[in-house]
């Protein structure tokens, strides 16, 4: 009997060997994150929210340029009027002077406009790295709550590149991939296709423009 015990413990041991391969393989699903993340509608409200703000941004900054032009020819026309013979001594000193007023004004027009470069440029970076790290977290959320469901230990992302740009992932069959069914899931809640696109309240972000008002 003990012999008996003994040879069946083994057996099922070298079943559980065997068997645990295949568990394992069973329990690892696959997802393309970049799939996913692309095709998320409120990615796509998102990305038409950011477009607008880089719209306005460029507008605003079309116009300071527009009125730093301006500003140095009037200063190369009172340049040439304090250097105009035909005034006075008096008229062309005070045009000299209105002239050298008029060159500081545009050394502070160019100051603010490097400014708001900078500024608008690093509020744009900001704002689209929120957008992205709330949106791939709800993703995840997402992912989760698939692989729980579907009993999975493990799910590993077939779009992910080390840092050489070489796919961490070398080689999957798709067998277990469960891309469509969390791309179907998260957007169970996307509005109809009339619904505006660049809906703030609906992609889940309150972005302002970051302008600078103080115009010379």
């Amino acid at each position: 009997m003990k012999s008996l015990i003994c040879k069946l413990v083994a057996g099922l041991f070298l079943v559980s060997l065997l068997s645990a391969p295949a568990y394992a393989q069973g329990r690892i699903a696959t997802v393309d994150l970049r799939k996913l993340f692309d095709n998320y509608w409120k990615t796509k409200q998102a990305d038409a929210v950011l477009k607008n703000q880089a719209a306005d941004v460029e507008k605003e900054f079309k116009t300071m340029l527009d009125d730093l032009k301006k500003s140095k020819e009037d200063y190369q026309t009172l340049l040439a009027e304090a250097n105009n013979q035909t005034y006075s001594l008096d008229e062309r000193e005070r045009r000299k002077k209105t002239a050298e007023d008029k060159l500081k004004r545009i050394k502070e027009e160019e100051d603010a406009i490097t400014q708001y470069d900078r500024r608008a440029r690093t509020t744009l970076d900001e704002q689209t790295k929120r957008m992205r790290g709330s949106l791939v977290e709800e993703i995840r959320t997402a992912i989760k709550g698939k692989a729980t469901d579907a009993g999975y230990a493990l799910v590993l992302d077939t779009a992910s590149e080390g840092a050489n740009g070489t796919p961490i992932v070398l080689y999957t069959n798709n067998e277990n991939d469960i891309t469509d069914a969390v791309l179907a899931q998260i957007n169970i809640g996307a509005p109809a296709a009339e619904a505006p696109k660049s809906d703030e309240k609906a992609s889940g972000l309150n972005l302002k423009d970051d302008k600078k008002k103080d115009k010379k």
